[in-house]
């Protein structure tokens, strides 16, 4: 090493950035208890990443336990952690800020994931509103009529307007960095809970910071908290929610060329077994898996977070499914994700699927032949025109391939023949591709897109965006549903 040998790479510095909490290389066999331990440690303390390195000459090396010796660190099985809860005042000066507030508004992450019982009496006290955290997707369920489900740039209309609207803030089991989507800076008083002491207090103006577990302190709060008579704000944030659904059935409905991706997720949403473990893929997956799957039951669902990275839906289907062989998964893969390294991992799919107790696992590609998030953020960001040399893909048969290494596939084509494909893949007695043809042009616009946004796409599809046209009449089509009135208005 260090001789600019054949494939010598500097393992140390590639690993450095996402396995930050840590990164080792081992040099000796006495090392590796010790190394191995704690990077497992730090890994499950942390919720991070961490990278044990081995060279190929160590490897070769006959093993030897540290010994009783200068320099040689052992280390122990087991661990027992403690349950953390914050001091009495804390609590106190917590509770009375949130009783002060009318508008009571939660926002919760996976941190707050073993905390159901305790987040949903706090919200009955309060009569809250709950926003969910992408990551922290599947704490809540979407039945539950204050859930408003997700916040951000791929959130829902009432998480956006909740957020306007409160006057209190309690943030549960989540490091959201995304401020403009949580209430102005001098709207709202605000309280956080977080285990994670070096995070807590990071991304808005909090009033009290309790570091602890979730459940935890959420139950020696909640003998403090005062319970609202007036409803008023809560039975809102409810009409709200129920008039969303009705919006986004409504817009999983438009016609689209051939198949509307929104309805891929609606469906699934229909006849999603409770179990079900969900993964998405970054880009435009993640939009309609934030917007229109509905989590219920014993639901689990996972994406990348802050990296937002391309092609993990597949391999978190299969650690799913290692983790949980008795429960079904579904993974959300777009094309250039599936071409990228999902054809790959069907292969690995295809070598261990009979090792599961229950052998289904769905992978529905959006098949668009575009790498379409990046497009539609080429138009709404930067106001630039799809650029279709490096956004078009080659165009390939998913359905073919799964099926040409021994597991099931459908390719739809019609929007009408979704509800039966789900049934025939959720019912499969192996592995499942659904290939869906579906539209480029359904644009992933939020419901409080800026002006900004629009303005900046408008500008793209002047400068002659080669979907122009298509773009116009899909935008048009879907964006007018949140506009028409629905079953649940008010009005």
């Amino acid at each position: 090493m260090g001789g600019s040998y054949q494939q010598e790479v500097d393992l140390l510095s590639l690993f450095k950035d996402v396995a930050s909490d840590y990164v080792q290389m081992i040099t000796v066999p006495e090392q590796l208890p010790n190394v191995l331990d704690r990077a497992m440690r730090i890994a499950m303390t942390r919720s991070a990443p961490t990278a044990i390195i081995i060279p190929n000459d160590v490897q070769e090396l006959d093993y030897t336990p540290p010994a009783h010796e200068f320099k040689m660190v052992p280390s122990s099985l087991g661990i027992s952690r403690p349950s953390t809860a914050p001091d009495d005042e804390a609590l106190q000066r917590a509770a009375d800020i949130l009783n002060a507030g009318e508008k009571a508004a939660l926002l919760v992450g996976q941190g707050a994931r073993g905390a159901v019982a305790e987040v949903t009496e706090t919200v009955d006290l309060l009569g809250a509103g709950v926003a969910k955290a992408l990551l922290g997707k599947d704490v809540l369920s979407d039945e539950l009529p204050w859930v408003t489900g997700s916040i951000g740039l791929l959130g829902t209309r009432p998480s956006y307007e909740m957020m306007q609207d409160c006057d209190t803030l309690l943030m549960v089991g989540s490091s959201f960095p995304y401020t403009q989507f949580m209430p102005e800076l001098d709207q709202a008083r605000a309280v956080q809970i977080d285990l994670d002491g070096a995070m807590i207090g990071m991304r808005y103006p909090f009033e009290v910071n309790l570091v602890g577990d979730a459940a935890t302190t959420l139950r020696a709060l909640i003998p403090l908290l005062h319970r609202k008579e007036d409803r008023s704000w809560q039975e809102s944030l409810t009409s709200k929610v129920a008039d969303w659904w009705e919006t986004m059935d409504a817009e999983a409905q438009v016609t689209a060329d051939p198949v509307n991706p929104m309805r891929v997720f609606s469906e699934f949403s229909r006849h999603a077994p409770a179990d079900a473990i969900v993964t998405s893929d970054s880009g435009s997956s993640a939009n309609w898996y934030a917007r229109q799957v509905r989590m219920r039951g014993s639901m689990r669902g996972s994406l990348s977070g802050n990296l937002a990275t391309m092609g993990p839906a597949v391999p978190y289907a299969i650690g799913a499914k290692f983790a949980h062989p008795d429960r079904p998964a579904v993974a959300f893969e777009g094309d250039g994700a599936m071409q990228m390294n999902g054809l790959a991992e069907l292969i690995t799919i295809s070598r261990y699927w009979r090792e599961w107790a229950d052998p289904r696992l769905v992978v529905a590609v959006l098949h668009n032949n575009d790498l379409n998030q990046v497009t539609w953020e080429l138009r709404a960001m930067g106001g630039t025109p799809k650029f279709v040399e490096s956004q078009a893909l080659p165009d390939v048969s998913y359905a073919d391939f799964a099926t040409s290494i021994g597991l099931d596939a459908l390719t739809v084509t019609d929007p009408d023949d979704l509800a039966s494909a789900w049934q025939t893949a959720l019912g499969a007695d192996r592995p499942f591709v659904l290939d869906v043809h579906c539209d480029p042009d359904v644009p992933p616009i939020p419901p409080h897109a800026t002006l900004e946004q629009m303005t900046s796409m408008a500008k793209a599809l002047i400068k002659g965006d080669t979907s122009r046209w298509g773009v116009i009449k899909e935008g048009l089509k879907t964006k007018v549903q949140e506009a028409l009135p629905h079953s649940n208005d008010d009005s």
